[in-house]
C-alpha cells in the first residue's frame, strides 16, 4: 500500500484544479473503504472531481484502486472440448423497456461464448433486469461464485446478481454520490462502471450507451464522453471494449414493466417481437461475437429456436419454469387517443416515470416491485392513431396508482393531424473504439 496521505491535502489538491498522484488515489480509495477517510471527505473530494474533472490516466488509477479494494473473478476454469471458451459481457447505462438482456445472453451463448451477465435491480424510471427475471416462477438472482461457473460450463449464459466482493470502493461511493449532487460525474460515473465490469473478468465487453430523454445521459456529446471514456478504461484494463451510442428518445419495444418485457423478450427468442428490439438485440450480439473472434449472423439463431432453447436451460438452471405463466396486474387502464394523426412523439422519461409509479420500479433500493405493473404501448412514433383508439394499456395491482401514472403522462405525447411526420432517427447512433 501506498504512503499515508491526509485528506484534506488530497481534497485541496483537486478543488485547486491540480492532478492526484497515482499513490494519493490509491490510498484515499482504500481509505474510504476502510473507514479511514469520512464520508463527508469523500463528499468533499467527489464534488471537487465533478467542478475540476480528472485526467484520462487518473481516471484509469481510480478505475484500478476500485477494483483493487475486491476480488476479480477467473472465468479460466471454465473449459469446453477445444479448451478455454472465450466470455463476452454487455452494459446498458439504462433505458426504458430496455430488456435486451435478457434475449442476448442466450443468443449470444449459442455460438460457444460463455456470458456472465451480472446485473442488477431497477432504481427511478430505468428497470432492472433481475426485477424482470424474479417474475418468472421460481427464478433465483443469487448465485454461489460456484454456481455461476457451474451454469456457465453448461448452459453457456447466466444472468445474476453481483456479488458484494466486487469492487466494494464503488458500492460505499455511489451510495455517497447519490445523496450528494455528483452522480453526474464522468469519471466517476465510467469508473464506478468498469471497475465492476472489469472485475468481472470476462474477455471482452460490450457496452450500451444511451442518449436521449430517457436515459442517463440526455446529450450525444455527454454519452459520447462517457462512452469513450469507458472503452478507453476497458482497453486500458486489457478488456476488449466496444461500445455503441443508442437512442433512448422513445421506449425500447412495446412494453415498460417486469413480467411484461419478459413476455416481449420470450417472443424475440421465439423469432418475433418489435423490430427496434430484434435490432439491437443483434447488433449487440454481432459486437460480443466479433469480440470473440466469431463472425456469424446471430439473427440466424432467433430464428432456428437454438436461442430459445438456451434460454430455456438457462431459466431452468436457476430454479426458474420457463413454460410457467407469468403474472398479470389485476387492475388496467386503456389511455386512447385524444385526436387522429400521427403520434409525433412519445417520451421515454414519461412512460418510464409512469410504469415507475404503477409499481413496476422503486424509489429506494428497499422497495417491492409488482411483477406484472407497467406500460404496454399500442403505437410508436411514426404510426397513424384514429381518435379514441388505444395508445398504451396501464397495469398494475393498486387502481390508486392510476392517477399518478395519467399525469406523468400528461404532455408525454404529441399526435400530429397536419399529415405524415418524419420522426426517423437511427437506433444506433454510432460505434466507439479505443483511441
Amino acid at each position: 500500500m501506498s504512503e499515508e496521505f491526509d485528506a484534506v491535502d488530497v481534497i485541496r489538491t483537486k478543488r485547486d484544479g491540480g492532478s492526484l498522484s497515482a499513490d494519493q488515489i490509491d490510498w484515499v480509495v482504500d481509505a474510504y473503504t476502510r473507514g479511514t477517510v469520512a464520508d463527508e471527505q469523500m463528499s468533499a473530494l467527489a464534488m471537487a472531481i465533478y467542478l475540476r474533472g480528472m485526467e484520462p490516466e487518473e481516471t484509469a488509477r481510480w478505475t484500478r484502486a476500485m477494483i483493487a479494494s475486491g476480488e476479480r473473478l477467473d472465468f479460466s476454469p471454465i473449459l469446453g472440448p477445444r479448451g478455454k471458451i472465450a466470455t463476452a459481457d454487455k452494459h446498458s447505462t439504462g433505458g426504458v423497456g430496455d430488456k435486451i438482456t435478457l434475449p442476448l445472453a442466450p443468443l449470444v451463448a449459442v455460438y460457444g461464448v460463455a456470458v456472465p451477465q451480472l446485473s442488477g435491480r431497477g432504481l427511478g424510471h430505468t428497470g432492472g433486469t433481475l426485477d424482470k427475471l424474479e417474475s418468472i416462477p421460481g427464478w433465483q438472482a443469487s448465485l454461489s461464485n460456484e454456481d455461476m461457473m457451474r451454469i456457465l460450463g453448461s448452459v453457456g449464459a447466466v444472468i445474476c446478481a453481483a456479488g458484494t466482493g466486487l469492487a466494494p470502493a464503488d458500492k460505499k461511493l455511489y451510495a455517497l454520490r447519490d445523496v450528494n449532487g455528483t452522480v453526474e460525474a464522468v469519471p466517476l460515473i465510467a469508473s464506478s462502471i468498469m471497475s465492476k465490469k472489469i472485475a468481472e473478468g470476462t474477455d471482452s465487453l460490450v457496452l450500451d450507451v444511451k442518449v436521449g430523454p430517457g436515459a442517463f445521459m440526455k446529450d450525444e456529446a455527454s454519452a459520447r464522453l462517457l462512452a469513450q471514456t469507458m472503452v478507453d478504461l476497458g482497453d486500458d484494463a486489457g478488456v476488449r471494449t466496444t461500445a455503441l451510442l443508442t437512442d433512448m428518445s422513445a421506449p425500447l419495444g412495446l412494453t415498460v414493466g417486469n413480467a411484461i418485457e419478459v413476455e416481449e423478450s420470450v417472443e424475440v427468442l421465439a423469432g418475433g417481437g418489435p423490430d427496434d428490439v430484434v435490432e439491437l438485440t443483434v447488433a449487440l450480439a454481432r459486437e460480443m461475437l466479433l469480440a470473440s473472434g466469431i463472425d456469424e449472423d446471430p439473427a440466424e439463431a432467433l430464428a432456428d429456436g437454438r436461442a430459445m432453447d438456451v434460454w430455456k436451460d438457462m431459466i431452468r438452471a436457476q430454479g426458474g419454469d420457463p413454460e410457467a405463466a407469468l403474472p398479470t396486474a389485476r387492475e388496467s387502464h386503456v389511455l386512447t387517443a385524444p385526436q387522429s394523426g400521427t403520434l409525433s412523439r412519445l417520451d421515454a422519461l414519461a412512460v418510464g416515470t409512469a410504469s415507475w409509479r404503477l409499481g413496476a420500479g422503486r424509489t429506494r433500493k428497499e422497495d417491492p416491485v409488482q411483477a406484472g405493473a407497467g406500460v404496454r404501448l399500442h403505437a410508436k412514433p411514426g404510426d397513424r392513431v384514429e381518435a379514441g383508439q388505444p395508445l398504451m394499456t396501464l397495469l398494475t395491482d393498486t387502481p390508486e396508482r392510476f392517477d399518478r401514472a395519467l399525469k406523468t403522462l400528461d404532455g408525454g405525447f404529441e399526435i400530429s393531424s397536419s399529415g405524415p411526420v418524419d420522426v426517423a432517427r437511427p437506433l444506433i447512433l454510432d460505434r466507439l473504439t479505443a483511441e
